[in-house]
C-alpha cells in the first residue's frame, strides 16, 4: 500500500514536467519565439512541427529502452534521478536568446528545442511508466493519477499566476514603465505607429533578459522536483521483460485496439489544450491590446489561464469520485468532453473587449472543469491498456505504451502551435524586422480577420477537437 508521501512524491514529477516546463513551453513559447527570440512566424511554426516529428521516433524508442533498464533504483526511476539536472539545464538554455544573426538564431533554436524534447522524453516517458509498476490495484492507480494531475495543475497555477510578476521583476522598472506606456499607446487608435515601434525595440532586450532569468529559476525548481520524485517513489512490481529488443513490440501496438483509441484520444486532448494555451498570448496582445488591469490585479495571458489551472487541480482531485459515480472511466471521459465542447463554442460569442474579462475568466473556469475531470483518467487508462497488452502478448510493454501518451502530448502541442502560426499568416498577419534585427508581427497587419482567427483558435477549433475526443472515448473498448 502506497503512502501519502509517495503519492506526493509522484505528483512532484508532473509538477516539474507538466506544471513548469511544459506549461511555459505551451503558453509562452509561440509568442516568445516570434516576439522575443526573433524567429519569423514560419520558422516558429516549422520548428515546433519538426520537433514533434522527431518525437514520433524518439518517444517509442525511449519507452522500449526504459522497459529494458535494470539498476539498483529499478526500471524507470533511474531516468528521473540521472536526468533531473540535464532537464533543468537545457530548459534554462532554451529561454536564453543569444545575440546571433538570423541564421544563427535559427540554428540555436532548432538545436536547443530538439535537445529539450529529447531530455523531456528521457525523463517523462519513464515517469509515466512508473504508474504501471508502483501498484497493481486499479483504485490506487486512479489515486496516483489524481495526485499527479493535482500536482501538475497546482504547479501550473503557481507558474502562470506568478509569470507576469516575475517577468516584470527581472525586467526591471524600465521594462514595467515601457510596457505600460506601450499598452496605453496601443489602446489609442490615433497613436503614432513609429512611436509604438520605437518602444517595442527598447523592450525587446529587457524582455530577453527577463526570460533568460525565468529559465534559470524555473529550470532549477524543475530539476529539484524531478530528482525528488525519483528518490521518493518505489517500484513494487517487476515488468515481464522481453528477452531482447524486437520491432514486433511496435507491430503489436497496432494490433492493440484499445491502444489505438487511447492514443487518438490523447492526441485530441493535447490538441484541445494546445490551441488554447498557445493562442492565449496572441489573444491578449492583439485582441485585448495587452495586459488587463482590474484594480491592482494584473491579468495577462498566463494569469488568465491560471484560473483554469486551479480549477483543473480541484476537479482532478474529484475525478476518481466522479468516475465512480458515472460508472466507468470511458463515460466519465465522454461527459467531460461534452462540457469542453459546449463551453468552448459559447466562448466564441463573447465580445473582444477587456470589459468582458470576468466573463471570459468564467468560461475558462467552466472549460477547466471538463479538462480537470478527464486529465487523470487518461493516464489511468494508459495503465489499463498496458495491463491489457501484457495479457495479450505475454511480455510487458509499459514504457512503450506510456511513451505514446507523451508522444501524443508533444505532437498535439506542436501541431497546434504550428497551425496557429500558419493560420495567422493565412489570415493576413505578417512579420517585420526592427532596427535590432528582431522579427515581430507587424501591428498594422493585425486586421479584424486576424483577430477573428485568433478568437476562433481559442474557441471553435478546440470545440471541434472536443467533439472528436468525446466520440472516441465513447467507442473506447475497455469498459473499466
Amino acid at each position: 500500500m502506497a503512502t501519502i508521501k509517495e503519492k506526493i512524491g509522484y505528483a512532484l514529477g508532473d509538477a516539474a514536467a507538466g506544471g513548469i516546463t511544459w506549461k511555459i513551453m505551451s503558453i509562452a513559447f509561440p509568442l516568445y519565439f516570434t516576439n522575443v527570440f526573433g524567429l519569423s512566424l514560419v520558422d516558429a511554426g516549422i520548428l515546433m512541427l519538426v520537433a514533434r516529428m522527431f518525437d514520433v521516433v524518439t518517444d517509442p524508442l525511449m519507452g522500449s529502452l526504459a522497459d529494458r533498464t535494470q539498476s539498483k533504483w529499478g526500471t524507470y526511476r533511474p531516468w528521473l534521478i540521472l536526468g533531473a539536472i540535464p532537464f533543468g539545464l537545457v530548459f534554462a538554455l532554451l529561454l536564453y536568446a543569444p545575440d546571433f544573426d538570423e541564421t544563427g538564431k535559427r540554428i540555436y533554436a532548432y538545436c536547443l528545442y530538439l535537445l529539450m524534447m529529447a531530455v523531456y522524453t528521457a525523463v517523462n516517458v519513464p515517469y509515466g511508466s512508473l504508474l504501471g509498476v508502483m501498484t497493481d490495484d486499479d483504485n490506487e492507480k486512479n489515486q496516483f493519477s489524481s495526485y499527479r494531475m493535482v500536482g501538475a495543475y497546482a504547479m501550473g497555477f503557481i507558474t502562470l499566476l506568478s509569470f507576469p510578476y516575475i517577468l516584470n521583476w527581472f525586467g526591471g522598472d524600465e521594462f514595467v514603465s515601457l510596457s505600460e506606456q506601450l499598452k496605453q499607446l496601443k489602446a489609442n487608435e490615433s497613436s503614432d505607429p513609429n512611436l509604438i515601434k520605437e518602444i517595442e525595440q527598447k523592450i525587446i532586450p529587457l524582455n530577453q533578459h527577463a526570460y533568460a532569468m525565468i529559465g534559470v529559476m524555473f529550470g532549477i525548481i524543475a530539476a529539484v522536483m524531478t530528482l525528488a520524485c525519483g528518490l521518493i517513489t518505489k517500484e513494487r512490481l517487476t515488468p515481464k521483460r522481453a528477452d531482447k529488443f524486437s520491432f514486433k513490440q511496435f507491430v503489436d501496438l497496432f494490433k492493440n485496439k484499445p491502444w489505438i483509441y487511447l492514443t487518438s484520444i490523447g492526441i485530441c486532448t493535447n490538441f484541445f489544450n494546445g490551441f488554447r494555451y498557445a493562442v492565449a498570448g496572441y489573444m491578449f496582445t492583439y485582441c485585448l491590446n495587452g495586459d488587463v488591469t482590474l484594480g491592482s490585479f494584473i491579468i495577462n495571458f498566463t494569469v488568465f489561464m491560471a484560473f483554469g489551472e486551479v480549477v483543473c487541480m480541484i476537479f482532478g482531485g474529484i475525478s476518481p469520485v466522479f468516475t465512480k459515480k458515472v460508472g466507468s472511466k470511458r463515460m466519465a471521459f465522454v461527459y467531460s468532453s461534452i462540457i469542453c465542447l459546449v463551453v468552448s463554442i459559447l466562448f466564441f460569442f463573447i465580445p473582444m473587449d477587456a470589459c468582458y474579462m470576468w466573463l471570459m475568466i468564467l468560461f475558462v473556469i467552466l472549460t477547466s472543469i471538463g479538462v480537470g475531470l478527464y486529465s487523470p483518467l487518461l493516464w489511468s487508462m494508459y495503465a489499463d491498456v498496458a495491463d491489457y497488452a501484457t495479457e495479450l502478448n505475454g511480455t510487458s510493454s509499459t514504457g512503450l505504451i506510456f511513451s505514446s501518451g507523451t508522444m501524443a502530448q508533444k505532437l498535439g502541442g506542436a501541431v497546434s502551435g504550428s497551425l496557429i502560426a500558419m493560420l495567422l499568416g493565412v489570415a493576413g498577419a505578417t512579420m517585420i524586422t526592427d532596427d535590432l534585427g528582431n522579427s515581430t508581427i507587424d501591428p498594422s497587419s493585425v486586421t479584424e480577420s486576424v483577430k477573428t482567427m485568433i478568437w476562433s483558435l481559442f474557441s471553435l477549433f478546440p470545440a471541434f477537437i472536443a467533439l472528436i475526443m468525446g466520440f472516441l472515448a465513447y467507442k473506447f473498448p475497455l469498459k473499466k
